[in-house]
């Protein structure tokens, strides 16, 4: 058994570095929504235009994780962690002093790059800098934490920026963070590159990219816009040419993507109760803030008000799970914290459009932190189960299942609330409840007063059953966690050597 030295005063200032950035990019994820109005008053953007303003940044991020990661593991993380931080940081400000919706488009593309090359440097960094199995576990909980903050906080700070400042304000947040993370990185955080690495394959990482871009474009437009042509196209052509990518990585001696690794019953285990909770979280998040604000009314400044506590006990079960997982096996910890999200699910079912705000925040403190086991301890169970020189390939692969979870979770569930609000509205009324209310606003205050109950009630009725969904999904992932993962002792438990787990990972 390998006995791995403890972190000092130095690597817990080091995670700090790290869990900065983490925060910002899923901030950045949000925060420009709110901006959205302004920006379309200011440069007059098309439909088009507007759409790909909001939309690139999340897409160049998610297809571009793997390449970064892997890259990362090649010729050093920290070296990658700098340029994801210089480009995002240099491109908030083009950004935000953007004079055309182009410009804007491209800037917030350039961003999704240094998006992309941080998030996989952070939490690979964090796997090498605590090599202690029960701090690593703690370190990766606060990072899992540090997601659900960004997620959090970015109605809020761009609901204050947007009240003193112009819309770019809401961009130039990042820049001081990236500018600390250039400054203090150097110094805190070691570097580490993957021993006879090999160099990077070019054509691999060209077909992960042509792998991920499609797919994650064609998931996304399922989101936004339903079944259609292009949609599955796109995914069909990223599977194809993701096929490819497998066949080439089993060929070479040094994969950009070891695939093997998907061998790992733990590895696999872990990525799939990963998914699937976010699938049932993605599509109720999407629906739960679009209740606070179109049916019980709240501005954007308020809902995030109203979504901080339930961050904040993320946090805490985020930090206290690892601490958990050292006794308990973490396949019943994971379990526990997603039969409660069960019942937080089971709570939104019950949500009525009428004086249902308390019942909804109810059913969502209760769900939002039973995801924290599953957020923090599948992640170190992705990060510890691969070997030590593929943990920037294994942070990139967590990290989009994350991404392409949330989104089909919004193109499944989004999907079916959908479905049944149009089932309950009459024909001739708008797809959306947002267009609808658009709508009633042209009416007489009676017939307006009777048209917006009656879609709020409808919209309501498609979050009860969306919920439903979430509900069942959630408890799957209770029964493959415990089906899956049930083998993987507690993290108390010693750890074995690097040439056991690789002999575990070949006989898987």
């Amino acid at each position: 058994m390998t006995v791995h030295p403890r972190a000092g005063a130095r690597e817990w200032l080091g995670l700090t570095v790290l869990l900065l950035p983490t925060v910002l990019l899923f901030l950045a994820m949000t925060v420009l929504f709110l901006a959205t109005p302004h920006i379309a008053a200011d440069l007059q953007p098309s439909g088009a235009q507007l759409l790909w303003i909001n939309d690139i940044y999340g897409f160049m991020m998610a297809g571009l994780l793997v390449a970064m990661g892997t890259v990362g593991d090649r010729i050093g993380r920290r070296k990658v962690l700098l340029f994801g931080a210089a480009a995002f940081g240099v491109a908030s400000v083009a950004a935000a002093f953007a004079p055309g919706a182009d410009l804007l488009i491209v800037a917030r593309a350039v961003m999704g790059v240094g998006a992309a090359a941080v998030m996989p440097s952070t939490l690979s960094l964090i796997s090498n800098m605590f090599r202690d199995d029960r701090q690593r576990a703690s370190a990766i909980g606060m990072w899992a934490a540090s997601i659900s903050v960004g997620v959090a906080v970015g109605p809020l700070v761009g609901g204050l920026l947007l009240e003193t400042f112009w819309w770019g304000a809401a961009l130039l947040a990042g820049v001081p963070v990236m500018a600390l993370v250039l400054v203090a990185a150097p110094a805190l955080v070691p570097e580490y590159r993957a021993p006879q690495a090999g160099g990077a394959d070019v054509l691999s990482v060209l077909l992960s990219m042509a792998t991920l871009l499609p797919v994650v474009y064609g998931v996304k437009e399922l989101a936004k816009s339903g079944l259609s042509v292009v949609a599955v196209g796109a995914i069909v052509a990223g599977l194809v040419l993701g096929t490819l990518f497998v066949r080439r990585q089993l060929r070479l001696e040094h994969p950009l993507l070891d695939v093997r690794l998907f061998a790992n019953r733990t590895f696999s285990g872990a990525l799939g109760v990963f998914l699937l909770s976010a699938i049932a979280l993605g599509g109720v998040y999407l629906l739960f803030t679009q209740y606070l604000q179109l049916v019980a009314g709240l501005s954007p400044l308020e809902s995030g008000l109203w979504i901080l506590p339930a961050a904040l006990m993320l946090v805490a079960v985020s930090t206290f799970s690892p601490a958990l997982a050292r006794r308990v096996r973490p396949a019943y910890v994971v379990a526990a914290g997603t039969a409660l999200s069960v019942a937080g699910y089971v709570v939104l079912t019950q949500v009525g459009s009428v004086s249902g705000l308390p019942l909804l925040l109810t059913g969502f403190y209760i769900l939002y932190p039973g995801i924290a086991p599953t957020m923090a301890l599948t992640t170190n169970l992705v990060i510890a189960s691969a070997p030590q020189e593929k943990a920037g390939a294994a942070s990139a692969v967590n990290t989009t299942a994350s991404d392409l979870g949330v989104s089909l979770g919004i193109a499944l569930l989004g999907t079916i609330g959908t479905v049944v609000y149009r089932g309950a509205m009459p024909t001739g009324s708008a797809d959306t409840l947002a267009g609808e209310l658009a709508l009633a606003e042209g009416l007489p205050a009676a017939q307006a007063e009777v048209v917006i109950a009656a879609a709020r009630s409808a919209f309501t009725d498609g979050l009860n059953v969306a919920a439903g969904v979430a509900a069942v999904l959630a408890a799957v992932v209770a029964l493959v966690a415990v089906t899956l993962l049930r083998r993987v002792p507690p993290s108390g438990t010693p750890a074995p050597s690097a040439p056991e787990r690789e002999e575990a990972l070949s006989a898987a």
